[in-house]
């Protein structure tokens, strides 16, 4: 039975949630970028206007948009005037090659895309098929600002709606449009809050990471929806983000693995002197954290700081470790992040017991509405309410869970997804390989790096000849770091490349 809800009930929209941060306080600065800062009614003001410029535009009410941009204050200020237009906006990988953005785009059926000057340079003269408009946000946006009136009146936009579309890759390799709902980000910000104890209005917030990813969006926005500063970095400098965190009093920061490698590999004086003296919260997420850098983190910043979360594009956040166990449960990703049930099944679908190992399975008001355009993808992802994303995992007799395995391909450099079939099928267009498998090889810095085992026909080829085929071709991430010759991949008795053999060869 359908049940209406009642005309009073206001559903839960993150631009909502700002708006009503700002009447606490308009003239606080919300954002600083570089010298740029945002005052919260400016913030409001800006979110209107953009909001008027999305509707001069001349597209469908609630049709889909995107983003490809580096992180900016007008990056969140773009993302919230669509939100409060009903726009479900698709935030696309900047460093991605022109050829990977409009297809993503294509398959996303963008109507308006926003774009940095160097994006928008990389897209002149390409035909993006069901397309309306590109605004260059660095040379075009202000002077529409100025021109175009702000939006007064906005259409309902439910909660159960679609808020952004991150695109994660699939087993195809072709990338997948991860349909996020607003209750779904607006929940995860509160239960940040209760987690992590750096979003309340007297906190300041470092973000750093790019904002095209659920994290580095969601980390983005949670300090000012509770009122709070948030300083955007948009690029990564080590010595000027350790010094950030001291000078400007910062109480938290998201980052990477490879985030904090680099950080803790600045001079010594410089790690002396900014040593975080106001931080209440260190959160990291992406990749494991190998034990030897948890403890350098602890050892630079103190203890009692750091956390270590869990999750999924799909999922969202899903465990957390907090700092008192850290250094205790070893390889450990915690427990069920707040209002998230956990459990563990066999292959026969039966609940594991303590250190048996099996798949994940979530349930939360955190977990996206299903892939775009992609009925059969989507309902392989859930057994009822239950979410799987293929990771490997057990818990513990206390309930700490840990990752046993990642989807059995895919690689994470950096904090980057990559899955290799996209990689492969790229390769294959070379004409002297004949057969190639691609794996995560493990890097000390970047977790894992590019590896590809290839077969070749009749002329060997070298590792520099294989990186200039794929440039151009695929996102520089990418690209093989590694290559090994090999006369024939192992496959099962089905045919199946046996990838985890490949990934067991150390050579």
């Amino acid at each position: 039975m359908n049940i209406e809800l009642p005309s009073r009930f206001k559903h839960t929209i993150i631009s909502d949630g700002i708006r009503s941060a700002c009447l606490e306080n308009p003239s606080k600065v919300a954002y600083k970028h570089g010298q740029k800062t945002r005052t919260y009614h400016e913030l409001i003001q800006r979110m209107d206007s953009i909001a008027g410029i999305i509707s001069s535009s001349d597209i469908p009410l609630k049709s889909n948009i995107a983003i490809v941009a580096s992180n900016s204050i007008e990056y969140m200020e773009i993302v919230l005037a669509s939100s409060q237009l009903g726009h479900p906006i698709a935030t696309i990988n900047p460093k991605l090659t022109a050829r990977e953005i409009v297809s993503i785009c294509e398959d996303a059926e963008a109507k308006l895309i926003f774009v940095d000057e160097k994006v928008s340079s990389s897209l002149k003269g390409i035909e993006i098929k069901g397309m309306k408009r590109i605004i260059d946000i660095d040379n075009q946006m202000e002077d529409l600002v100025d021109q175009i009136d702000c939006q007064e009146e906005f259409p309902t936009v439910k909660e159960t709606e679609t808020f952004t579309i991150p695109y994660t890759s699939g087993t195809t390799g072709k990338p997948k449009g991860v349909l996020v709902p607003h209750r779904s980000r607006a929940l995860t910000l509160y239960g940040m809050a209760d987690a992590y104890g750096c979003f309340s209005s007297d906190d300041r917030f470092l973000s750093i990471a790019p904002m095209c990813h659920g994290a580095g969006m969601i980390f983005s926005l949670a300090p000012i929806f509770f009122g709070g500063y948030a300083e955007i970095m948009d690029g990564f400098e080590p010595e000027l983000v350790i010094r950030t965190l001291e000078e400007e009093e910062i109480t938290g920061f998201f980052g990477v693995p490879t985030h904090f490698y680099g950080m803790l590999e600045c001079d010594r004086s410089v790690l002396d002197d900014c040593r975080g003296s106001s931080l209440k919260s260190i959160i990291s997420n992406a990749s494991a954290l190998p034990q030897s850098l948890k403890e350098k983190i602890v050892e630079q910043f103190g203890e009692g700081l750091l956390y270590e979360c869990y999750g999924s594009t799909e999922g969202g956040i899903i465990s957390n470790l907090v700092p008192e166990d850290q250094l205790i449960k070893k390889q450990c990703v915690g427990l069920p992040f707040p209002y998230t049930e956990i459990r563990i099944l066999d292959n026969d679908g039966n609940q594991c017991g303590p250190d048996e190992v099996g798949e994940v399975f979530t349930m939360s008001p955190y977990i996206f509405n299903g892939y775009w355009r992609k009925e059969e993808e989507t309902n392989n992802a859930f057994d009822g309410e239950w979410l799987t994303v293929g990771d490997l995992a057990k818990k513990d007799k206390d309930g700490y869970l840990y990752i046993v395995d990642r989807k059995k391909d895919m690689i994470i450099s950096g904090g980057i997804n990559i899955y290799p079939r996209e990689i492969e099928e790229v390769l294959l267009e070379h004409p002297q390989i004949n057969e190639i498998a691609i794996v995560g090889h493990a890097d000390e810095k970047w977790g894992e790096i590019i590896k590809a085992f290839i077969v070749f026909k009749e002329e060997v080829l070298s590792l520099e000849e294989i990186q200039n085929f794929c440039t151009n071709k695929i996102a520089s991430i990418k690209i093989p770091k590694l290559i090994e010759k090999i006369e024939a991949l192992p496959r099962n008795a089905n045919g199946k490349i046996l990838k985890r053999e490949l990934r067991d060869n150390k050579a």
